[in-house]
């Protein structure tokens, strides 16, 4: 998820991440913290503008984290970018509890934050917290978020390119008018996005959707391997899967291998993480393709971003992340088995051009 807006790439990609989606056990508290990653800050060399010049800055980041490395990255990404900007940086976490988040999002209002930024999240449910952060002068970022309030700043993954890029691949491999299967959740904005690709090429391929399965839960790879192993009993015919979230194609690979379909069946997911990286290079894996962006990276432009929006710099109301496409074949030909041998066979995904200013630290991963 963008993950997606998903307490999801980002599912992430949404959303919903992301995202991108699911969430894991429940938190209680906000904590303040510091990164524990192994990103470097590059130097700055502008001087710091208000209100950076004038002492801490206060920022809170409500969450709706996921299961899943994902998360965990792109939560390592923010917090390191905080750190090398000085920022003081309060996290509150939901994981997937929906009530929580808007009491969070209460709480962060009223904590003295002089920006709020919001990782995925459902709009029915803190849209109210949203509009009234903004009318007391909160300075509000959304990361997967589809809110209304135009005076937000909304980020996110290129959900549709991200879908497409993956489909592409999809199409070369199985061909036109193909028997295939779908494994998606409906009413998280990444996967939204990535379902409006989805249908669009299953028309342009002539592709027969044989069934359409999946649910978001705090286990949300373990819960799918049961529906989707039911759908692949049914319909054992497909010659290839589309689920465009890490997680639901973690399952869905669980449900492919146990049905000992593998050689026939292909999966083709979205997200991109160290567990998602070993997976597909796996012996026997049937997921062949992936797009993604760089969990921590993206977490780490998110905090760059509402820097310059605090600092009255940033002059756009929204900021894309792009997705890059990640076959299989790529992997296993580069030898790569984890994000930091990804990204530097791929560069593009340090977004290291992405929200930055000569007074800003970046952080590389």
């Amino acid at each position: 998820m963008s993950r997606t807006r998903v307490p999801l790439a980002a599912l992430s990609l949404a959303s919903a991440s992301a995202l991108l989606l699911a969430g894991c056990s429940q938190s209680s508290d906000a904590s303040k913290t510091t990164a524990d990653t192994a990103a470097s800050a590059s130097a700055a060399t502008g001087k710091k503008p208000a209100p950076f010049s004038k002492g801490t800055v206060k920022v809170a980041l409500v969450r709706q984290s996921g299961a899943g490395d994902y998360f965990e990255q792109w939560g390592n990404g923010a917090k390191a970018q905080a750190k090398a900007l000085g920022v003081d940086l309060t996290v509150y976490d939901a994981q997937a509890d929906n009530a929580k988040q808007a009491t969070d999002l209460s709480s962060a209002i009223n904590s003295g934050a002089q920006a709020i930024i919001i990782d995925h999240g459902f709009p029915s449910t803190i849209q109210p917290e949203i509009d009234q952060a903004v009318k007391k002068g909160i300075k509000v970022v959304v990361y997967d978020v589809d809110q209304t309030n135009k005076s937000v700043i909304s980020t996110e993954q290129d959900d549709a390119s991200m879908a497409q890029a993956v489909l592409d691949v999809m199409a070369k491999t199985v061909g036109k008018s193909a028997k295939v299967g779908y494994v998606n959740v409906a009413g998280y904005a990444a996967l939204d996005k990535r379902n409006t690709v989805w249908a669009k090429e299953v028309a342009a391929q002539g592709w027969k959707q044989q069934f359409k399965v999946g649910k978001v839960t705090d286990s949300t790879a373990t819960d799918n391997v049961p529906l989707v192993s039911a759908a692949l009993t049914q319909h054992s015919d497909v010659v290839g899967v589309f689920a465009p979230y890490d997680e639901l194609a973690k399952g869905t690979v669980l449900a492919v291998q146990n049905k000992k379909l593998q050689s026939k069946v292909k999966v083709f997911g979205a997200d991109v993480s160290n567990a998602d990286i070993q997976n597909m290079t796996a012996a026997n894996s049937p997921w062949v393709a992936t797009a993604g962006t760089d969990p921590s990276a993206v977490g780490a432009a998110v905090v760059r971003t509402a820097a310059l929006e605090l600092a009255g710099q940033l002059n756009k109301t929204s900021v894309d992340f792009p997705a890059v496409a990640i076959t299989q074949d790529f992997l296993r030909k580069n030898k790569i088995q984890n994000m930091d041998q990804l990204r530097a066979a791929l560069p593009a995904l340090n977004l290291s051009k992405v929200s930055t200013a000569d007074w800003i630290p970046n952080v590389a991963h």
